[in-house]
């Protein structure tokens, strides 16, 4: 018989078969897209991890760097010509450059004063995008080309989703190996003793450099995936409210937990969407909701719920054995 410590080795497995075969199951293609759009949101997730859940800085401008990922990769190929696949390039060294950029203020500020520079960025980066010309203004860019392998082109629900869980199963493992690398070791050590790390001869101003830049690259790949996914992108997309639903992601799932992510991400893209049957309140009840599982799960939904089954049974235990 196996115990519950053998059998969580095996999560990660069930988790990812999971996801493959949940479009069997989610006919509409409505719910296909959220689908999609919970993957992409997992992986920039995955990389916001890096700042917020190990790092234990704030930022909320993510939402900007997943925008120029879309508006990078989207103008490259409108514009220009470019095949999908290559404008990945110029994506990631946006990437790079992106998070070389908001890592070196990290320096300086930290705290409030770090969220709030942050949403200086984001709220520049929208209004850019929204009154530049070659943009496309607030009307943003249409008919963004799909990714094509030898000819066989991504161009259904279907097909589209296979590909973006194909890319999260890749950041998944380049995640796993960065978290349980020396990189993700000072990560950790930045956010609880940044005194033994700077002992131990460790540049922080290089770790949390390191942070930013990751969670960039990560996010700009998930915003050219949903440029060529959705085919159409917009400035309205990429505000600060899905900035904060980003780090909402973290904190549903668990700041620093590595699945937590995932869970985070399709938890907040799939309750607004059950939820708005219910008419024009439907905000409001998932901001309510929201709120009382950060109130009662401040570990994460799931953490704390296995926490509790596992108080559960020890208390039976003892109670059996009284």
């Amino acid at each position: 018989m196996k115990t519950a410590r053998e059998w969580k080795k095996y999560f990660p497995v069930f988790l990812m078969l999971l996801l493959a075969v949940i479009p069997a199951f989610v006919t509409g293609n409505y719910y296909r897209t959220v689908c999609c759009q919970a993957m992409l949101y997992a992986i920039v997730a995955l990389g916001l991890n890096f700042i917020v859940g190990l790092s234990g800085l704030m930022t909320l401008g993510t939402a900007a760097i997943y925008g120029l990922g879309s508006y990078v990769s989207a103008l490259f190929c409108v514009k220009l010509g470019w095949n999908p696949w290559a404008a990945l390039i110029p994506v990631l060294i946006s990437g790079w450059l992106i998070g070389k950029g908001l890592g070196y203020p990290s320096l300086r500020v930290q705290g409030v004063y770090l969220s709030l520079a942050t949403i200086g960025f984001n709220e520049i980066v929208r209004n850019l995008l929204t009154n530049l010309e070659w943009t496309g203004s607030g009307t943003g860019i249409r008919n963004i080309p799909v990714y094509e392998i030898g000819g066989f082109a991504f161009d259904t629900q279907i097909r589209s989703y296979y590909l973006i869980y194909a890319v999260l199963l890749l950041f998944i493992v380049i995640a796993w190996k960065i978290v349980n690398s020396r990189w993700g070791r000072a990560f950790k050590a930045v956010k609880d003793n940044p005194d033994a790390l700077e002992v131990c001869g460790i540049n922080i101003a290089n770790v949390k450099i390191t942070a930013f830049t990751l969670s960039a690259i990560f996010a700009v790949v998930a915003g050219a995936m949903y440029a060529h996914f959705n085919r159409y992108i917009t400035p309205a997309t990429y505000t600060t409210d899905l900035s904060i639903s980003f780090v909402v992601m973290l904190i549903i799932g668990g700041l620093g937990n590595f699945w937590g992510c995932i869970y985070g991400a399709y938890i907040v893209a799939f309750l607004p969407q059950l939820l708005r049957p219910i008419g024009l309140t439907y905000k409001l009840i998932y901001a309510v909701i929201i709120m009382l599982l950060v109130v009662f799960f401040p570990n994460g939904i799931f953490h704390d719920i296995r926490r509790y089954l596992g108080l559960h049974r020890v208390l039976k235990k003892g109670g059996e054995e009284g």
